[in-house]
C-alpha cells in the first residue's frame, strides 16, 4: 500500500485527500479555522483580527500545504487523465 496521503488533483493545481490520514489532516485544519474564526467578532478591531485571525490562519495554511509536499504527490498543472506522449 502507498504511503501517499494526498494525491494530485485530476483538474487543476494541488492535491486531494485519499487515506484517513489525509482526510483527518484537513478536518483537523478546518476545525483549527473554525476556531479562530470563532476568536472575531463584529466589535473586534482590526489589529486584533489580524493577530487572533489573519496570522494564526497562515501558519496553519502553510503547514497544511508542507503535509501535503511531503506525504502527497508533486504537484503539477494538469487537466484530466494524463494520456501519455501521442506519437
Amino acid at each position: 500500500m502507498s504511503d501517499l496521503w494526498f494525491k494530485r488533483k485530476l483538474y487543476g493545481w494541488g492535491w486531494t485527500p485519499v487515506t484517513w490520514q489525509g482526510w483527518l489532516t484537513i478536518g483537523v485544519w478546518f476545525v483549527v479555522v473554525m476556531t479562530f474564526a470563532l476568536t472575531i467578532d463584529e466589535s473586534s478591531p482590526p489589529r486584533e483580527v489580524f493577530f487572533t485571525f489573519l496570522m494564526p490562519i497562515t501558519f496553519v495554511t502553510l503547514a497544511l500545504i508542507r503535509v501535503c509536499y511531503a506525504k502527497g504527490e508533486p504537484p503539477r498543472w494538469q487537466w484530466g487523465e494524463d494520456l501519455g506522449d501521442p506519437k
